[in-house]
């Protein structure tokens, strides 16, 4: 008989999940699976499903360093690894329209059969499907919907307490969405704390929710009227509880994106002192919109810097189709036509993104507040 939502003890806190990502892993609709098994506090990942990739390590396959979390064919065959049925299913797909398939379905049904907790990220609420919430009472499961808003009576309009946000504060953007912002933003993070500076990050998409981020909102759920504010309210309680002296927020999409307005809300409700770009030199056209070419670099900080009271201060590169001495070429270029420090946090020392940092505000070396840029 399936238990109720697990309460972990022992060695590893975390319960266990299999995130499901047939057809997607390590590509752009793929990369709620592909953040989770870079970093998630909340889940012990045991396995991913993607029959294409199946055999794979799936460490080795987006970043080439092996993490022992294994990609498997099918469900069943996680279940077989796993050696009993898993905690929890992830839904790790990602596309556009936020919505499931027929074959997706299937699978988080056969899921929730076996007696799997089911969280689901998309724009499609499960608990709002007859067919689903039969399926999760009868097998004694819950489903969570991370995307799923807050009532419109507890949401926040911008107030602007922002202006009693005291500490430093990074907006890490992009010139297009999936593009590596968020794994940006948690490495910077990691890395700041670990060079003795505390930095805290708030996120504003769905996978940062499902990771296990403390603060944050999935900006894209909402009515627009209310996503700077709760942006402002995700720093502000961040500040409030945590007392960092950096907090550096996940941006969403790009400024320039035609189906995206969430970096202008992420602008606005945090009102940054310094913002780092997100590229990928060899993308030419935007992921799900392939109608549109991607902006450079160049386009896409004229635009933050005229948009917002803020600074570039930096660019990090998504080395997707890139060689080794293509990263180190493109470095190269972004730092002497734009006169700012560039690095790909992924290939290069994190030192290097830390400093990006450190350089543009040398207040961090001595003194916990920033009251003036």
């Amino acid at each position: 008989m399936p238990q109720p939502a697990p309460t972990p003890s022992t060695r590893d806190a975390r319960p266990t999940a299999v995130v499901y990502c047939e057809g997607q892993f390590g590509e752009q609709d793929g990369k709620t699976a592909n953040g989770l098994v870079r970093h998630s506090e909340k889940y012990r990942i045991v396995s991913v499903i993607d029959s294409r990739r199946a055999g794979l390590d799936a460490g080795s396959f987006l970043d080439g360093t092996a993490n022992g979390v294994p990609v498997l064919t099918d469900l069943t065959e996680a279940i077989a690894h796993a050696g009993g049925v898993p905690d929890y299913l992830i839904c790790g797909v990602a596309p556009a329209d936020g919505l499931l398939s027929p074959a997706q379905r299937v699978v988080l049904l056969d899921g929730i059969a076996r007696g799997m907790h089911v969280v689901n990220g998309l724009h499609e609420f499960l608990n709002d499907d007859a067919e689903f919430v039969a399926a999760s009472l009868m097998a004694g499961v819950t489903i969570t919907d991370v995307r799923r808003p807050k009532e419109k009576k507890d949401l926040k309009l911008f107030s602007g307490r922002i202006a009693d946000v005291t500490c430093l504060r990074i907006a890490v953007l992009g010139t297009d969405g999936a593009i590596g912002k968020r794994t940006t933003a948690t490495l910077l993070v990691q890395a700041l704390n670990a060079r003795g500076v505390k930095a805290v990050m708030v996120g504003t998409g769905q996978t940062t929710l499902i990771q296990g981020g403390r603060y944050g909102v999935a900006l894209d759920a909402l009515v627009p009227q209310f996503c700077s504010g709760e942006v402002e309210d995700q720093v502000v309680a961040a500040f409030e509880g945590e007392d960092p002296e950096v907090i550096v927020v996940e941006g969403q999409g790009a400024l320039s994106h035609p189906a995206y307005l969430t970096s202008a809300h992420i602008l606005r409700g945090s009102r940054p002192h310094g913002v780092i770009v997100q590229h990928a030199p060899k993308r030419r056209v935007l992921g799900d919109f392939p109608m549109v070419a991607m902006p450079t670099v160049a386009s896409e900080v004229e635009l933050i810097e005229a948009f917002a009271d803020t600074k570039v201060i930096g660019v990090t590169i998504n080395h997707e189709h890139m060689t080794d001495a293509d990263v180190t070429a493109a470095i190269d270029e972004y730092e002497l036509d734009l006169g700012v420090p560039a690095t790909d946090p992924l290939t290069r020392p994190l030192d290097r993104l830390v400093d990006m940092v450190v350089d543009a505000f040398p207040t961090l070396a001595g003194s916990r507040t920033l009251s003036e840029r």
